[in-house]
């Protein structure tokens, strides 16, 4: 028995967001004091850095759930699959539907649940639950549907990675400028297909990094203290990656006896595109090899960093032919890895 992808599905938010944008906010320190750059400095040092030029966002009359039901749906037409037959929905997300203007996030019932209803599933043998888990939580949501698979407990799991984090972001911090909306979805499943997931990674440190990422108020302090954003440690999370991720992406590999020049492709959390680079660089180091060329597919120049969505609507869009110069074939090892709030670390070597 062989666990594969077997359909995948995404929703790319209409609302494209560019960087000019941003001309207008009041960008300011942590401390409350006006940021001393313009903001087309601030603008032009962040697509240096970061390689975003836009981002999506959802409309106004869209939430979490809503993206995800899209995604999803796309994903069961692709893998030609009744929803009847599903054993498990696992929805990975981290802040619930925050609708348009609201200051609190909705998780009651779960997302999960919530997509189970808009798909108008009536088995209750159909298991739906949310993952919480940071950026990697798609990544782990198709681990522990593999585990059930694995143990006899389910043939068919549906895995969303959605997010809307435009509704999150504190407007006077710069960091807003890299955080997007988005959704994918995939269908994983028992198959006699050849390949299929050979490996996985998992890990979490929390002893001394658990707030990296945290829930914090604005830096504009005639604001409510009482009403959080996304807030993070950028310098921190980028020594973090690059001492942690690479070890991981290493150990996964070696778990799945695939030799490092028959990996075609790395589809990494588009969270940064330097410390991406500089992860998979490392990751290649530790073999004495150089990086190769279009090992590492982009999207985060267009959409962002969409946390949990970002690998799924890569791989849905390569396989789709909606990125340049990326092609994925049937018997291609590629992996999946990802880093994110937790601090929590997976990866994933998978074959086509």
């Amino acid at each position: 028995m062989n666990i594969k992808i077997t359909g995948s599905g995404t929703y790319i938010p209409t609302e494209a967001i560019t960087n000019t944008d941003f001309a207008n906010h009041v960008f300011l320190n942590d401390d409350g004091t006006l940021f001393p750059q313009s903001n087309e400095i601030i603008a032009e040092k962040f697509k240096v850095i970061t390689g975003i030029d836009e981002r999506r966002y959802v409309t106004d009359d869209l939430n979490t759930s809503d993206i995800a039901t899209i995604a999803a749906n796309k994903a069961i037409e692709d893998a030609k699959i009744d929803p009847e037959t599903l054993d498990y929905i696992i929805f990975a997300h981290n802040f619930g539907d925050v609708k348009k203007g609201a200051i609190q996030g909705d998780m009651l019932p779960s997302l999960a649940s919530k997509v189970k209803h808009n798909l108008r599933i009536k088995n209750p043998k159909c298991v739906a639950y949310d993952m919480l888990f940071g950026c990697p939580g798609w990544v782990e949501g198709v681990i522990q549907a593999t585990a059930f698979i694995k143990a006899g407990m389910a043939k068919k799991c549906l895995v969303i990675g959605a997010e809307t984090l435009s509704r999150v972001v504190d407007p006077h911090d710069r960091d807003s400028m890299i955080y997007s909306d988005g959704a994918g979805a995939t269908i994983i499943e028992s198959t006699t297909e050849e390949g299929g997931i050979l490996a996985h990674e998992s890990a979490t440190f929390s002893y001394e990094e658990a707030n990296y990422l945290f829930f914090g108020k604005s830096f504009n302090t005639e604001l409510n203290p009482d009403i959080r954003y996304i807030k993070m440690y950028g310098r921190k999370i980028y020594e973090f990656a690059l001492s942690n991720v690479p070890n991981a992406m290493k150990e996964c590999l070696e778990n799945s006896g695939v030799q490092l020049n028959q990996l075609k492709k790395i589809l990494i959390h588009q969270a940064n595109e330097k410390m991406d680079e500089a992860i998979v660089q490392r990751f290649y180091k530790l073999y004495n090899q150089k990086m190769p060329e279009g090992i590492m597919p982009m999207s985060i120049h267009k959409l962002g960093n969409s946390s949990v969505a970002t690998i799924p609507t890569l791989y849905d869009s390569i396989l789709k032919g909606k990125v340049e110069n990326q092609v994925l074939n049937k018997g291609d090892v590629i992996m999946f890895a990802s880093v994110g709030a937790g601090m929590n670390i997976n990866a994933i070597v998978y074959q086509m």
